[in-house]
Formats: structure tokens, C-alpha cells, sequence
């Protein structure tokens, strides 16, 4: 990416978010600090009315507002195949809040491109296979959000899997995310009074109370990051080639997935595992086209199978 680009694209993100801090900018563009700083200067020299508080990130005055902006054709793609997995994997409000916006996108694009996605339309699905039939019951996503947005508290009716049974609970929502193809809601459960993990298609109703909560509870990847010590999960970052990770979707979520970012030609992928041995075997069914980039333990397992799959094929070896 060149400077103007990277520039333009730095103002974009400055607008996405009340404060961005520099070191987000830096570690999203792969740049010093020191280059962030001068592109933000840029900005400022070109009109642009920042605010900027050390120890705290950058803002844009209230009230500046750019112009539409235009969007790519990979972008116009890229909007549109992600339009296809929230009408499948998101409850009808989310899907229905998705598609007004994606109105306001194709009324920006060019000529070309709304033509592109007309064309594109019936070429990407997203099929909801039996295994896949766990999508969160109507509106519960959005009411859910909102009470996080609001800090309010949470009634519903939950179905304990391990008991059978079905309880009325109030909870404080801490966040949402979706895993081995269910939506899950992380909450301080207040008749447990400890937080829980709510498998969301398990919620029979839910409503927002006008109850207020003021107790500070951990960011969701905070909590998920403590859970893991608990639990004794191992951390794993692995480095794999772009061609291979596209093959890895379905896979990735019953192995630990958490999170990935690209990184040059290739994408880090970050999992939390309940079993090494597990990850080992799966990790060799791509280990020529990835790193080990973390977890002594999965490199010393992956090295102890191979070493034994050698010799076992070496004295295997028939001589005709």
C-alpha cells in the first residue's frame, strides 16, 4: 500500500471509532510509530481536526464527516459474501439490520461494481448443513447487544443441558461469540453468582430489564484469555500459507480457534487447546505449508509423531 493510500485509509479507521490509538494504527499497517505519527501530521496539515491526548489515541472532532465513501470491487465482494454468512449464522434482526445497510453500500458504488454484485448474487451460498441448524433464535443477538450497549440487566429463561432443567435467570452480559457452530453469551449469572457460558439457542425467551448493572466485568477476550489459564489450555499460534487456509474453515472451530491476522503472504491463526495430541495430528495434515510459531509442546509433539512415522515406514519398506 502506498502513503496516500495508506493515509486515506488511516482517516477511514480514525472515523470508525470515537479514540484509535496509534499503536492500533501502527500494528493494522504494519508501521512504526514514528510513521504513524507523521501520517497523522498529514491529516492534521490537510484540515483535518484531530484531537489527540498522549497515553489516550486520536479522535476526530464531533460534527466532521466525509463524504461517501467508495468502495473497491474486492471490497463490494467481500460485502456481499459476508451478507451470505449473516443471513445463515445470525438471528432474522442482525440479518435484517445487515441487508438495510448493505442498501446504503450499493448506493455508493459505482455503476460497474453494482453490476458486479448483481452478477455475483446467485454465485455465493452459504448452505446450512444439519450440523449447522444451531443459528440463535429470533432476536435474541440484538437484544443481547443492546443490553451490553445499555449495561442492563438480562432475564431469561435457560434449559441446563446437564440437569435438564429449565431455570429463570438474571444475568450481566459481559459479550457474545460463536464457536463449533453455536452462539454462546458470557454472563455474571446472578443465581449461580459466578459468570456462565449460555449456549444462545438453549435461551427458551429473554428480555431486557430496567435494571442497571454498575459492576465492572472483564473485556469478552479478557475473560476467554482467564478461562483458558483455568481450564489449562495451551496457547498455539501457527503461521499458514494463504492457498491452505481457505481449506481450513470448518476445521479451524473444534480445534480452539480464536482469532487470525494476516501477516505478509501468510495468516497467523491463534487457537486454545484442550489437547495437544489432538492439534499435533491435525496440524500434520497441513504441516508443510505452516510454522509452529508458539507451543513447545505442539513442536515437540509433531516432532516425536513424525520421528515414529519414520521408522515405522523405514522397517515397513518391502524389498521385491
Amino acid at each position: 500500500m502506498n502513503r496516500i493510500d495508506r493515509i486515506a485509509a488511516i482517516l477511514i479507521q480514525l472515523q470508525s471509532r470515537r479514540v484509535v490509538k496509534a499503536a492500533d494504527i501502527a500494528e493494522r499497517f504494519n508501521i512504526s510509530l514514528r510513521t504513524v505519527y507523521r501520517d497523522v501530521k498529514t491529516l492534521e496539515e490537510a484540515g483535518i481536526p484531530l484531537i489527540g491526548e498522549a497515553g489516550v489515541g486520536y479522535s476526530i472532532m464531533d460534527g466532521y464527516r466525509l463524504p461517501p465513501v467508495m468502495f473497491t470491487r474486492e471490497e463490494a465482494t467481500a460485502f456481499l459474501t459476508a451478507e451470505k454468512f449473516i443471513e445463515t449464522l445470525t438471528d432474522t434482526s442482525t440479518s435484517a439490520n445487515y441487508s438495510s445497510a448493505m442498501y446504503k453500500v450499493r448506493a455508493v458504488l459505482k455503476n460497474t461494481e453494482k453490476e458486479l454484485l448483481e452478477g455475483m448474487d446467485d454465485r455465493i451460498e452459504v448452505l446450512k448443513s444439519m450440523a449447522r441448524a444451531n443459528v440463535a433464535p429470533t432476536d435474541h443477538i440484538q437484544t443481547i447487544l443492546h443490553s451490553i450497549a445499555q449495561k442492563k440487566v438480562l432475564g431469561l429463561n435457560y434449559f441446563a443441558q446437564h440437569s435438564q432443567e429449565l431455570t429463570k435467570r438474571y444475568v450481566e452480559p459481559v459479550g457474545i461469540f460463536y464457536s463449533a457452530n453455536y452462539w454462546h453469551l458470557i454472563a455474571w449469572c446472578r443465581l449461580r453468582n459466578g459468570y456462565r457460558d449460555f449456549r444462545i439457542d438453549r435461551i427458551k425467551n429473554l428480555h431486557v430489564t430496567e435494571d442497571t448493572y454498575t459492576n465492572e466485568h472483564p473485556t469478552l477476550k479478557d475473560y476467554i484469555a482467564q478461562t483458558a489459564h483455568d481450564q489449562d489450555l495451551e496457547r498455539v499460534v501457527i503461521s499458514v500459507d494463504q492457498h491452505v487456509h481457505s481449506h481450513m474453515e470448518q476445521q479451524k472451530y473444534y480445534s480452539g480457534f480464536v482469532s487470525e491476522r494476516k501477516v505478509g503472504k501468510s495468516i497467523e491463526m491463534t487457537f486454545l487447546t484442550n489437547s495437544v495430541e489432538g492439534f499435533a495430528r491435525w496440524y500434520m495434515m497441513f504441516g508443510d505449508n505452516a510454522d509452529i510459531i508458539e507451543s513447545e509442546k505442539l513442536r515437540d509433539r509433531v516432532k516425536a509423531i513424525l520421528e515414529a512415522t519414520y521408522v515405522r515406514i523405514s522397517a515397513g519398506v518391502a524389498v521385491v
